[in-house]
């Protein structure tokens, strides 16, 4: 059985009484010294069964003995039978072997990008430390851009906006020319599998987002003063899918129907954290966003799957996209 973080912290205070040379412990004693500690740590304190469990759990897990004794007063008392043991000198155990060679499967992923350099050391560590052979079975996949160019710049962005410095970056938009801004750095967010730079452009006097795989050159620009910000970008970004936020713009609610065959993902993988259902016979449900183009191409991914009720600016603007489409499709033979 797992070791919840509570449990944990029970077999540690448990662990320093059986092995105290000096004090007798009953199981009223083990009891009242878990939970002062517990209680000092804002957790909740535990009845006497659960000690007798947790005593029957560490001889399980830890595989040693735990013998019972007469103390002062002709009570029952409780040590372990091996004066020396401790449960952090003990051997790993197999749950934890077992946890192990999952975290070594899930580090290898990260080998050869540049910023998890460090994901080599520890692994290497860990094999050789506990004879973990390489797992070559591949079991888990995350869905991710391995770009390893963009993802070179993410350490480097990662100190400078530790450090407040503002930067000349030149950057190539997919489809406008080069330009080389004065920027600030504020935040960094991945998308849809792209890694984004949230920062303030002193040309265009706005926070802007930045694709780190269009950014092209970076140096350190120390001719003016860092622009501070109080903006909490987790909560900036509540009120968005994506990444484009649009000046002055506020939420609105966006009523969107969904047919019978989608609306059972929907309702299980919410498209924002917002949402909520308003009826679900009809497969109607809202959002509070801002829209933006992110939201335009996500509602657009459903296809025939989804009907945009309201605002009606948002319903004429997935209408007129869908007439394009329909054009290009209708000359095909």
């Amino acid at each position: 059985m797992p070791l919840t973080k509570q449990k944990n912290i029970r077999f540690l205070i448990i662990d320093r009484c059986l092995r105290n040379k000096t004090k007798h412990y009953t199981i009223k004693d083990l009891q009242e010294a878990c939970n002062k500690e517990l209680l000092e740590r804002g957790e909740l304190g535990v009845k006497e069964r659960t000690i007798y469990y947790d005593l029957g759990q560490i001889k399980e897990i830890y595989n040693t003995e735990i013998e019972s004794y007469k103390g002062n007063d002709n009570r029952t008392c409780y040590r372990y039978a091996d004066p020396d043991f401790s449960i952090l000198n003990s051997p790993i155990n197999k749950e934890e072997l077992s946890k192990l060679k999952s975290i070594v499967a899930t580090l290898q992923r990260f080998q050869g990008i540049p910023q998890f350099g460090w994901t080599n050391e520890v692994l290497t560590r860990i094999q050789n430390k506990l004879y973990i052979s390489e797992v070559n079975e591949n079991i888990i996949e995350f869905e991710g851009n391995l770009n390893i160019e963009a993802l070179k710049l993410l350490p480097e962005l990662f100190d400078y906006i530790v450090n407040h410095q503002p930067l000349q970056i030149t950057y190539k938009p997919f489809i406008e020319d080069e330009v080389c801004w004065i920027i600030h750095p504020y935040y960094l967010k991945q998308y849809n599998t792209r890694w984004y730079l949230i920062a303030y452009s002193e040309h265009l006097q706005k926070i802007v987002n930045l694709a780190l795989d269009r950014i092209k050159d970076i140096e350190t620009y120390d001719k003016i003063a860092y622009k501070e910000t109080d903006i909490n970008f987790t909560e900036y970004f509540d009120e968005v899918i994506g990444v484009t936020i649009y000046d002055n713009q506020q939420p609105q609610t966006i009523q969107l129907r969904f047919t019978p065959e989608r609306l059972p993902y929907i309702l299980t993988k919410p498209i924002h954290g917002s949402q909520t259902t308003i009826d679900k016979e009809k497969g109607i449900i809202k959002i509070e966003v801002i829209p933006n183009r992110e939201l335009e191409a996500l509602l657009l991914s459903f296809g025939n799957d989804v009907e945009v009720l309201e605002p009606s600016s948002l319903r004429m603007q997935i209408q007129e996209k869908a007439k394009q489409m329909c054009a290009i499709y209708s000359n095909c033979k």
